[in-house]
């Protein structure tokens, strides 16, 4: 079942990111969890140690501006967003997605996203469904978690997301995978992200 989803990548200050991991594991998630936020994964990038990424989920758009306005009118982030917004250097590199969701694995280990900004973003998504699926697969690489970009409006501004691009992005437990030439496909080249789940 695909829910509205955002994935959330922060730039944080030299040497803040366990600082903020720390707050967030015991303040934030069940936090959110109380307004009616599904958490995903949390992550330490491991090629930038100032990046701190996540993922929350919503049913739909009203369900997530309703729960948006609860938590951070709430009493947890009032109470400890400034020590948070202390860490941040900037927290609205966010993707509004529609797909799945993703938890990180139980296993240890890497996680990788591969992030693609399409030429046509339905044309890729057969592509990706007819032949790039299929050959990471066969690889040992299967894609799991596949999201597309949500064009709804956000209804909770005080929190901006990025807006005129279309991604479709896919997660990998292990290592990122080696992908084909995609540049007949896509705008730029893909962005992969190798990520260490955050473990409570």
């Amino acid at each position: 079942m695909n829910v509205i989803v955002e994935l959330r990548q922060y730039t944080l200050h030299p040497g803040a990111r366990d600082t903020l991991i720390d707050l967030f594991e015991r303040e934030f998630v069940t936090g959110q969890e109380a307004a009616g936020i599904t958490l995903g994964g949390r992550f330490r990038d491991l090629d930038d140690p100032d990046r701190f990424v996540w993922l929350r989920s919503f049913p739909n758009m009203a369900e997530r501006e309703r729960a948006l306005r609860a938590f951070y009118f709430g009493p947890v982030w009032q109470a400890h967003r400034d020590q948070a917004n202390a860490t941040m250097v900037d927290s609205d590199n966010v993707l509004l997605l529609r797909g799945p969701g993703f938890a990180a694995p139980d296993a240890e280990g890497p996680v990788a996203v591969t992030i693609c900004h399409p030429l046509d973003a339905d044309a890729f998504a057969h592509y990706f469904e007819r032949d790039l699926r299929p050959a990471l697969a066969a690889f040992g690489s299967p894609a799991r978690a596949v999201h597309r970009t949500e064009h709804a409006e956000n209804t909770f501004p005080a929190l901006p997301v990025r807006t005129g691009e279309d991604v479709l992005l896919w997660f990998t437990p292990g290592e990122a995978p080696p992908l084909p030439d995609l540049s007949a496909h896509l705008k730029t080249a893909p962005q992969q992200l190798r990520l260490e789940p955050v473990r409570a």
